[in-house]
C-alpha cells in the first residue's frame, strides 16, 4: 500500500451515524479535517504542490471512492458488486434448467403410476396425489430432494398392493382330498376336518353365487361370514413335532384350493414392527410382512402360513406385545380393518386363508387361542414312516440326485433298519437324510463303474449308511 495513506491507529470519522471518507489533506496538513462539525459540500482540496499525489492516493486507499450523492446526503458507501456476479448468476440457469425438466419428469411418473392403479381406494389415491402436489410445489424452490426418495417409496408399496385382486377357488372337495393324499400319507384326521372347512365353503359360494355376482361381480367366498366365531373360524393352528408334515400340509391346502402361498417366519420376531410395519417418519421404514405377503402374491385371498408363532421373542413384554398384533390379524372381526402402520390405511384380510404352526402351546395367549381351530398332529407310526419312505421320499431323492428306480433297488428287510436307525424320530426329516446318505453311497459305486442296478440288503447295508445307523447303531 502507498506510504501515504492515513495512519492505521487514525479511526475513520462519521457523520450522521454513518461511514463517509474524509477529504485529502495538503501536504504538511493534519490527514484529517480539524473542524469535526462541519461537513465537506464539495470535491477534496487540491494540493498546494506541483506533485499530483491525488491519484495516488485514490488508488491507493482500501475504500473506492463513491458517487458524490453518497457524501452529500450522508448514507453509508456500498460498493457495486452488479459486474463480478453477472456471469455467476447466468452459469447456474442453464444446468438448473435442465434438472427442473427430469425432476418434473419424475414427479410426472409419480402422478401417472397413482391414476393407473384403478383398484386403489379413492381416498388413498388421494393422499397418494396430495403428496405428489406437496412434491411439486417443493420441486419449484429447489427442495424435494429430501422428501422424493420417501414418497416415490410410500407410492410404489401402495399401488403395489393387489386391492380388489382375488384368485378363482376351487372348492372341489374331491380334488382337495386327492391333492392331500398325493403329498400326504395317513393324516385322515387332519385331511378330513379341512376337507368339512372345504365343504361349509363351497356350500356358502353356492348359496350367494347369484346375489354376489350381481352385487360385487365376483363369486368369492367371504371368509368373514364363514368365521363368525371360534367355533367355525378356519384360522387353523397346527400343533405337533418338527417333521410331522405341518408346513408341507399347508402348500398341499392352498395348491388344492388354487390360491397362492405366502410363507412368514414368526420365530425370533422381536419386534411387532415385523408384522405391522413402521411409521413413514423413520429412515427406512417399510410395510409389515403382512403387506409384503399380499404384494408377493399378487392377490388378496391367499394362503398365508405363519410359522412357528410359538417361536417369537423370548422377551415377555415383546412376546405379550407380538401376541395382541396377532390377534388383530387372525381375529374374523378386525382383520377386516388391518392398519399397517406404513401404510396408514385400512387393509382388508378378510379373504386371506390363515394358517399358523407351533410345537407346543405353552407360550401363546388364551385370546390368541381362543381365535384359531387347534388341529394336533400325532407321530408316524413305523409303518406309516416305511409306506412314506417307499412312496414319497425314495423318488423325490432319486429325482434330486439324477437317478432311476432302476438303477437302485432297496429290498424290503431294509427299510425297519432305516426307518429306526437310533431310537424313535416323531418326524420324518431323519429318514430322509437316511435315504439320501444311502442313494448318495450308492451313486458313488455307479459312478465307479459298478454292476447296475445296485441292490441293498440288510446284510451290506453298512456300505451304503453311517457307522451311527443301521446295524451297528
Amino acid at each position: 500500500m502507498d506510504q501515504t495513506a492515513p495512519p492505521q491507529n487514525m479511526q475513520p470519522r462519521f457523520f450522521n451515524g454513518t461511514r463517509s471518507t474524509p477529504p485529502q489533506p495538503a501536504t504538511g496538513q493534519s490527514p484529517y479535517n480539524t473542524n469535526d462539525n462541519i461537513r465537506p459540500t464539495s470535491a477534496p482540496q487540491q494540493p498546494t504542490t506541483n506533485d499530483t499525489p491525488t491519484n495516488t492516493v485514490n488508488i491507493s486507499r482500501p475504500v473506492n471512492p463513491q458517487p458524490q450523492a453518497s457524501q452529500q446526503f450522508g448514507t453509508q458507501p456500498t460498493v457495486s458488486t452488479s459486474t463480478p456476479n453477472t456471469t455467476p448468476a447466468q452459469t447456474p440457469q442453464v444446468s438448473q434448467t435442465s434438472s427442473d425438466d427430469s425432476t418434473i419428469q419424475e414427479i410426472e411418473d409419480l402422478e401417472v403410476t397413482v391414476r393407473q392403479c384403478k383398484n386403489m381406494p379413492p381416498d388413498l389415491a388421494e393422499i397418494a396425489l396430495r403428496n405428489i402436489e406437496r412434491l411439486r410445489r417443493m420441486a419449484k424452490r429447489g427442495s424435494y430432494t429430501g422428501e422424493f426418495e420417501t414418497i416415490s417409496q410410500y407410492i410404489h408399496w401402495t399401488t403395489s398392493i393387489p386391492w380388489g385382486v382375488t384368485t378363482k377357488d376351487n372348492l372341489d372337495i374331491h380334488n382337495v382330498k386327492e391333492m392331500m393324499d398325493s403329498t400326504h400319507y395317513g393324516m385322515d384326521l387332519v385331511k378330513n376336518l379341512i376337507v368339512d372347512y372345504i365343504a361349509v365353503m363351497k356350500l356358502q359360494q353356492d348359496r350367494n353365487l347369484k346375489s354376489a355376482a350381481d352385487q360385487s361381480g365376483s363369486n368369492q367366498v367371504d371368509m368373514a361370514t364363514l368365521r363368525g366365531s371360534s367355533a367355525n373360524a378356519p384360522v387353523m393352528l397346527f400343533v405337533g413335532l418338527q417333521g410331522v408334515g405341518k408346513t408341507s400340509i399347508a402348500k398341499s391346502i392352498a395348491k388344492a384350493m388354487g390360491r397362492k402361498f405366502a410363507r412368514i417366519a414368526v420365530g425370533a420376531v422381536g419386534s411387532v414392527q415385523a408384522l405391522r410395519g413402521q411409521s413413514r417418519a423413520l429412515p427406512n421404514a417399510e410395510p409389515g410382512q403382512i403387506i409384503k405377503a399380499l404384494v408377493r402374491t399378487k392377490t388378496m385371498n391367499p394362503v398365508i402360513l405363519l410359522d412357528e408363532i410359538d417361536k417369537a421373542s423370548g422377551n415377555v413384554s415383546l412376546l405379550n406385545d407380538l401376541m395382541a398384533a396377532l390377534l388383530e390379524i387372525l381375529d374374523p372381526e378386525q382383520n377386516n380393518t388391518f392398519v399397517d402402520h406404513y401404510i396408514d390405511y385400512p387393509v382388508d384380510l378378510s379373504k386371506v386363508f390363515f394358517i399358523a404352526t407351533a410345537n407346543n402351546l405353552g407360550s401363546l395367549s388364551a385370546a390368541l387361542l381362543d381365535r384359531m381351530e387347534i388341529i394336533r398332529f400325532t407321530s408316524y407310526s413305523d409303518e406309516e414312516k416305511t409306506h412314506i419312505a417307499k412312496l414319497y421320499s425314495l423318488p423325490k431323492v432319486l429325482k434330486n440326485m439324477g437317478l432311476s428306480s432302476e438303477q437302485i433297488v432297496i429290498e424290503d428287510d431294509v427299510w425297519p433298519i432305516l426307518v429306526r436307525p437310533v431310537g424313535f424320530d416323531a418326524g420324518l426329516r431323519q429318514l430322509e437324510r437316511n435315504i439320501s446318505t444311502m442313494v448318495r453311497a450308492a451313486a458313488r459305486k455307479i459312478v465307479e463303474g459298478a454292476p447296475q442296478p445296485i441292490v441293498i440288503t440288510k446284510d451290506n447295508i453298512r456300505d451304503f449308511v453311517l457307522p451311527d445307523q443301521g446295524p451297528l447303531s
